[in-house]
């Protein structure tokens, strides 16, 4: 009995950590651009989501995209992406999940920056930085973060 609840233990400590790291950005499915299981594996948080969206060091969607409900404490948003405002009406949760991760997927002519991508780069950039990208590239958002600015931005309704 003692082997088996420690097996039992191990195995659900191994499973939670694998859980707990989500989808790696090599491994992400997208069908017809859209991506229909959680990156993380937990559900997003609209409100960090919400930050993120207008954080210069994090997400900054709005450098190129306009959100009407964060135009009072985000300055200076931008005109070359479509407005976000309706985003939850026009584009299910898995399509919002795939545009974030990879609009390039999506939409190929996108400007867009990859936000969870870590290979198939041509010119690499060290995340804001402006210096050129060492060996290792990380995502620009975390999986969860991903999930967060989705849970926002279905928020966005017409």
């Amino acid at each position: 009995m003692r082997n088996f609840v420690i097996t039992v233990a191990i195995t659900g400590a191994l499973a939670s950590s694998v859980f707990a790291e989500g989808v790696l950005p090599s491994e992400v499915i997208y069908k017809d651009g859209a991506v229909s299981v959680s990156l993380s594996g937990v559900a997003g948080d609209a409100a960090n989501g919400r930050k993120i969206v207008g954080d210069k060091k994090q997400g900054n969607c709005v450098a190129c995209h306009s959100v009407t409900e964060l135009k009072e404490t985000v300055p200076f948003h931008g005109e070359i992406g479509p407005m976000l405002d309706g985003a939850g009406d026009r584009w299910s949760e898995g399509e919002l999940r795939g545009i974030v991760a990879n609009a390039k997927i999506m939409f190929d002519e996108s400007m867009m920056p990859s936000f969870y991508k870590t290979s198939g780069y041509i010119r690499p950039g060290k995340a804001y930085t402006g210096k050129a990208a060492d060996e290792t590239l990380t995502t620009l958002l975390t999986a969860q973060q991903i999930e967060d600015v989705v849970a926002y931005l279905t928020t966005l309704k017409e």
